[in-house]
């Protein structure tokens, strides 16, 4: 197919050659009146009536529909052939993320039934498949009104206002077909590496294999093109571990350390053989690097580190949550690193995966921030919970992904203050966060209210520069501030001299386009907004308490104006400029 939306890999830590991306035209309806189920349209003999360009969901201009009205139902349907390749295989069905509910049928058998609106699921459909020509069925329901339902910056009303965008519904990541070997596969690999021990493990986790057969993997590490590790391990269930040394990784890991600077990653390679047969080959990369604090230091492999980041909300002009191409993911992180920031503070929003891997490829790194509800309900508690685990698996793997931060600003605990029960919440996430991922930092809260955390990250929209150098004098200052009206830390969780950060500040509004907005304070031309940024960033950049800030934002989104670029992607000023004011210049 030629002109096919996102056409690239999807999933570039765990790469297999035999794929087939289904992105591009389906077969579209709304089902307002709720009678897609009755009638049966999951069997896939109804010709639905519209048509959607996948993977963008039909709020966005780029699904050929562009509608902000309310549709809480709608179905998808397209016809499945399958290529002489994969005769023989068994057939992997994913998808990237459907928001919010989604339930899956091929030839009218159910195959999958997933919720939540930004994780990956998968499903086998090998033994419900025909000869020729077979059907797949999704029907998605989403709940663009509940507050409780994490969904990050999308607005129950129908138009965008204020901090709330468009809302997404639907497939909204690439669907697509793998295939792999009958006698088995590798289903996930864990990789967490170790700089002082100058080691990584793995843990490998297999489907479909014979317990009675002679299973082995075989891990290929190279690093610069150069084989640096080959092994092969017998494999006596179906998951195992293994720790391999890097004997390369000499001369204090100067030269093959990843940082944003220099963000180096080994290549990996890794081979299922199933009695002396190999029935499967992925392969996928890491990067060496630690995330620790000492003496109250945030630290990149064992040196403090001074974090330039910037607040990216992952929205575009055209696809809304979804990304246009894999070029404009790319363009928005070379911009970042050009603008002279090392981070990037994803907000609201599990990222596409192709994003975290230009962040790998490229080095920038990564918070990596949940989409939160807005009330806290028990409901709630259990589908955030759950979305959340997802997100760390789905992301473990990313050498630039250095914190998790499942809350930001009390979204879903908005009595955290007070309520036992939302206190418990937090603590729970941080806790449930630092027991399946012990070498990141967790941020229970970001911006205030924070309970137990390893980072004490502050939201501040002061624009007066003398009014944040002397907040930001001293940490006993810092902390208790409240430049939004609101405590820093919940009663019972004092200040325990954590890295303090600002994770949001600036948000400096300037209209260069015919975006009408707003944003935390104004510039009135290029020399104003020049001389505004460098007296929001200054005061940061010379506290000596603070380790780092996150500037509001990478760009405009919808009738925000408070962006570095404009909503397509333009300079606000020279990026040249903003470089030298986060190079102190």
């Amino acid at each position: 197919m030629t002109n096919q939306p996102r056409a690239e890999y999807p999933r570039p830590q765990f790469v297999r050659d035999s794929w087939i991306n289904l992105n591009g035209e389906w077969e579209f309806e709304f089902d307002d009146d709720r009678v897609g189920s009755k009638e049966k349209w999951h069997l896939g003999n109804r010709k639905l009536s519209k048509t959607i360009q996948v993977p963008f969901a039909f709020q966005s201009k780029l699904s050929g529909i562009g509608s902000n009205e309310f549709h809480d139902v709608v179905w998808y349907r397209r016809d499945l052939t399958l290529p002489e390749a994969f005769q023989n295989k068994r057939i992997l069905l994913h998808f990237g993320a459907v928001d919010y509910e989604a339930t899956v049928w091929v030839n009218g058998v159910l195959v999958a039934k997933h919720e939540g609106g930004h994780t990956p699921f998968h499903a086998d459909i090998t033994d419900v498949l025909q000869a020729g020509t077979n059907k797949l069925v999704v029907k998605a329901v989403d709940y663009s009104r509940d507050v409780t339902l994490p969904r990050g910056k999308q607005y129950w009303h129908t138009d965008s206002a204020s901090i709330f965008y468009t809302r997404t519904t639907g497939i909204w990541q690439t669907v697509w077909m793998e295939a792999v070997a009958a006698e088995g596969y590798l289903d996930k690999v864990k990789i967490t590496p170790d700089i002082d021990e100058k080691q990584v493990e793995f843990q490998f986790f297999i489907q479909g294999s014979d317990s009675n057969a002679k299973t082995q993997l075989k891990v290929e590490i190279s690093f610069n093109g150069e084989l640096v590790s080959e092994d092969t391990y017998g494999m006596r269930s179906s998951s195992g571990a293994r720790k391999i040394r890097l004997n390369d990784f000499n001369d204090h890991g100067l030269g093959a350390w990843w940082t944003p600077e220099h963000p180096n990653l080994y290549d990996v390679t890794i081979t299922l053989l199933v009695d002396n047969k190999a029935v499967d080959v992925v392969t996928s990369y890491f990067g060496m690097r630690k995330v620790s604090i000492e003496n109250g230091k945030l630290c990149l492999n064992n040196r403090p580190y001074f974090l330039k980041m910037v607040l990216d909300q992952g929205y575009f002009p055209d696809g809304n949550l979804t990304p246009p191409s894999d070029e404009a993911i790319k363009q928005d992180v070379e911009l970042t690193k050009a603008m002279g920031f090392n981070g990037a503070r994803k907000h609201q929003k599990l990222e596409d995966p192709r994003f975290l891997y230009w962040c790998d490829k490229l080095g920038l790194v990564v918070w990596s921030e949940a989409a939160n509800a807005y009330e806290y309900t028990e409901k709630y508690v259990s589908r955030f919970t759950n979305e959340w685990l997802a997100s760390i698996e789905r992301d473990y793997n990313h050498p630039s992904i250095i914190a998790w931060v499942p809350l930001n600003e009390s979204w879903g605990v908005p009595n955290i203050q007070i309520d036992k029960l939302q206190q418990q919440h937090a603590l729970t996430m941080y806790h449930l966060t630092k027991s399946l991922d012990p070498m990141r930092p967790v941020v229970s809260n970001d911006g205030w209210e924070l309970v137990k955390t390893d980072l004490f990250t502050i939201h501040d929209y002061e624009w007066r520069e003398g009014v944040l150098e002397d907040r930001y004098s001293s940490s006993d200052k810092a902390v208790h501030a409240m430049p939004s009206n609101r405590r820093l830390f919940v009663e019972g969780f004092p200040y325990e001299d954590q890295p303090i950060l600002v994770t949001e500040f600036g948000g400096i509004a300037y209209k260069k386009s015919e975006w009408e907005g707003w944003g935390y304070s104004g510039a009135d031309n290029d020399e104003d907004y020049e001389k505004k940024l460098r007296a929001v960033i200054r005061p940061l950049l010379n506290s000596g308490v603070v380790q780092g800030y996150c500037y509001t934002q990478l760009t405009d989104v919808e009738q925000e104006i408070n962006g570095l670029l404009t909503y397509d992607r333009k300079p606000k000023i020279p990026v040249e400029i903003i470089k030298a004011i986060n190079d102190r210049k």
